[in-house]
């Protein structure tokens, strides 16, 4: 599949209306069919994506929702959403694409980072933060997903100077890049090429966080 379909787009409009298990059951085939263009066209992405990166899976993700812990009882999604997960211990962080009628978006990066993960980055940003701020600035990078994204504490975080001339990196609490479409540029020929594209031009960024998060603070590796 090299294309999203406007059934897939028009399916989930009707989801999103129509949000119960009768009304599912009653267009389970649709469902069916309509998930199968889906996890073609990601695989799609998934081999054209292996050709500038070493790619281990691609996972789309369940239409159903958890909805034990929810106050949101709504059973479906209205979105499809697929991760493409990178191979090797060495290869840090991964590719995620999300098709929802006016809301769609590609993002990668580090979503929740864990307390380790967290601080590494902290202080290899801290000590310098050249090499990162090289990689943000690029015009490529900033064509595609404009700036570095993600929630950060209202001053900074425990043991870092808020004056630090990195404070702005060093209160990211997420490290995230992202690349919003409209439902008219999901439709197009183009998209798979747009969406390849964006996803080679976050390699960089993915590669200079991989290094980081597999090496201690002298750069020496912490990974086989």
């Amino acid at each position: 599949m090299k294309s999203i379909s406007k059934s897939t787009l028009d399916f989930l409009k009707l989801l999103k209306a129509n949000n119960n298990r009768e009304w599912f059951n009653e267009n389970k085939t649709v469902f069916d069919a309509e998930q199968k263009k889906i996890k073609s066209f990601y695989n799609s992405v998934m081999e054209h994506l292996k050709a500038s990166d070493l790619i281990e899976n691609v996972k789309v993700f369940r239409i159903y929702r958890d909805v034990r812990f929810s106050k949101d009882k709504l059973p479906f999604k209205s979105h499809f959403g697929g991760q493409f997960t990178r191979a090797t211990n060495k290869l840090r962080g991964g590719y995620y694409l999300h098709i929802c009628p006016g809301e769609s978006f590609l993002a990668g990066g580090f979503w929740e980072p864990n307390k380790e993960d967290l601080a590494r980055i902290r202080k290899e940003f801290e000590m310098d933060a050249n090499e990162i701020r090289a990689i943000i600035n690029t015009p490529d990078f900033k064509k595609h997903f404009g700036k570095l994204k993600g929630d950060a504490v209202k001053s900074a975080p425990r043991g870092f100077d808020k004056n630090h001339p990195n404070i702005d990196l060093l209160r990211l609490k997420q490290f995230i890049v992202t690349r919003e479409f409209t439902d008219e540029e999901v439709l197009a020929p183009n998209f798979l090429a747009e969406v390849v594209t964006s996803f080679v031009a976050m390699r960089p960024y993915l590669n200079y966080m991989s290094d980081v998060l597999t090496t201690d603070l002298n750069g020496i590796s912490l990974v086989d």
